[in-house]
């Protein structure tokens, strides 16, 4: 249905190469070669800056990608909404979430969820990153979903978000006053942190490690369950936290928390989906697909 010509551009301009934009299409690249040049002549406008054997965007070229993939990630989603019509979902799921994942990202999406498949009987189980991935491996859960980098060989992970741990401190606290450190002037800071077998700290530590500094070599206050509990917990001291930027949005928009720069330093992990090796189950499949197509409003 939608101008197969979009298609093409977007190819090239993510390819950079007529070439492969025809073996990912399976056409043949004079046909993509046209299909980019009655574009250009419909909008009287170059698309690709041609260099010899290579290409780059023009100006229109960035344009017209920017809109073309808004279009293209429409249709996507209009393509898989039309066809969940076709079905009747019904049965049992049980997800676990690392805490972050529990309290921060999933709640907007589980209510379209349920409201969207009213007889799936969906349930959640909640924990840090180790015991859901327990959880998976017990069959306790159909589908875990977890945050860090660090992942056991016995499961399949399947990246679906990015997120961002920040150094956070209480406005009404006495290093408010501070905007950056450097990684030594942090190692003087009292900080409150995430507990064991959480992934906010197995990727804390990690990022540490390449830097040549553990956790022990911190002035570590005290380690708490659970972000909600590290706020808190700031809110009556003169320490930092070390959370995810997602679980501070609101905090910081309205004020109550300030984000401390650590020079020279971006701690970023993934969010992962987890699960066995093997077949997947129809209703995990449904999940899946409505979470990767509605995570970008999360």
């Amino acid at each position: 249905m939608i101008d197969f010509r979009l298609k093409v551009f977007c190819s090239v301009a993510n390819n950079l190469s007529f070439t492969k934009a025809a073996q990912e299409l399976f056409i043949s690249q004079p046909a993509i070669s046209k299909h980019i040049q009655e574009l250009e002549e419909y909008y009287q406008v170059r698309l690709f800056d041609r260099m010899g054997s290579k290409i780059k965007l023009t100006d229109a070229g960035k344009l017209l990608l920017r809109n073309s993939n808004n279009i293209l990630n429409q249709y996507n989603r209009m393509e898989y909404e039309m066809h969940l019509l076709q079905n009747e979902n019904a049965g049992n799921l049980k997800i676990g979430a690392s805490t972050t994942i529990a309290q921060y990202v999933l709640p907007p999406l589980l209510a379209t969820f349920t409201e969207r498949f009213p007889k799936v009987n969906l349930s959640m189980l909640n924990g840090n990153s180790r015991e859901i991935e327990q959880a998976v491996l017990e069959h306790r859960i159909d589908l875990g979903m977890v945050e860090g980098n660090l992942h056991q060989s016995s499961l399949k992970y399947s990246h679906f978000m990015d997120d961002e741990l920040v150094a956070v401190v209480f406005c009404g606290s006495k290093l408010a006053k501070i905007d950056e450190v450097t990684l030594d002037e942090l190692m003087n800071i009292p900080i409150v942190l995430r507990e064991r077998g959480s992934g906010t700290l197995d990727v804390l530590e990690n990022v540490l490690k390449e830097h040549d500094v553990r956790i022990s070599q911190m002035q570590v206050k005290m380690y708490l369950g659970s972000t909600e509990s590290i706020k808190l917990f700031l809110e009556h001291s003169d320490c930092m936290g070390i959370v995810s930027i997602r679980s501070i949005s609101r905090d910081l928009y309205a004020g109550k928390f300030k984000v401390i720069d650590i020079k020279d330093i971006t701690i970023k992990r993934e969010f992962s989906l987890v699960q066995p090796f093997g077949g997947t189950d129809a209703l995990v499949e449904l999940f899946q697909q409505y979470l990767y197509h509605y995570n970008e409003t999360l």
